[in-house]
């Protein structure tokens, strides 16, 4: 079990916060993390205190269709994809083609090569045509600058009864802004059905009715 102490908590804040050093959260642009910063999304410690597995494993089911929303240099993506099996498929989707650059060096050669799909959103819009069992978008909602855009169309992609989890960093993602997220969601046909205990964050799984 990881425990946060005086000594680990500045970990956790460098873990969130390391990239907006030089990156103040002033419009779209510097909300997103810049692809060389993309170190800080993807090590060894991050995943020791997330575990994409442990985080995913209930909810993803082999032959399932799974949007990642940014899904940045894909640490998630990878884990997903070998839930979902041979039968399944991840659409991993970012904003930035560096981001799915890094994500198609990794799975180059592999077997799960065949199994993600790499897609570039646009700033405004997904963009992507199809239907997925499950969404994940972590520590990604307080980047979109319209939300009800976003749950508009994540609605539309969702197969009946999809799910969708979202998380939100714990220092600059406020409780009511949280709760606010939620409530926006609701209005364009979702239900929130569980709050998981993500470590150091605000996590809700919403189900589309």
């Amino acid at each position: 079990m990881f425990l946060r102490t005086k000594k680990t908590a500045p970990l956790i804040k460098v873990l969130v916060f390391d990239w907006r050093k030089k990156n103040p959260v002033s419009d779209t642009k510097n909300r997103v993390c810049p692809v060389e910063r993309a170190g800080t999304l993807d090590n060894k410690f991050r995943r020791w205190i997330q575990n994409p597995g442990k985080i995913l494993g209930p909810y993803i089911k082999e032959g399932m269709t799974v949007l990642d929303f940014g899904c940045g240099p894909g640490f998630f993506s990878i884990d997903i994809a070998q839930l979902v099996g041979e039968s399944g498929q991840v659409i991993a989707c970012d904003l930035q083609e560096g981001m799915l650059q890094k994500l198609r060096s990794k799975i180059h050669g592999t077997e799960l090569e065949k199994r993600i799909i790499l897609h570039q959103c646009q700033q405004t819009r997904i963009g992507f045509s199809g239907n997925v069992d499950f969404i994940l978008a972590f520590y990604m909602i307080h980047e979109i600058p319209n939300q009800k855009t976003f749950f508009s169309e994540i609605c539309a992609l969702l197969k009946p009864h999809g799910q969708v989890l979202i998380v939100e960093p714990p220092f600059h993602v406020s409780k009511n802004a949280f709760e606010e997220t939620i409530k926006t969601a609701l209005d364009y046909g979702f239900v929130a059905i569980e709050r998981p205990k993500v470590l150091f964050s605000k996590a809700v799984i919403l189900q589309k009715l």
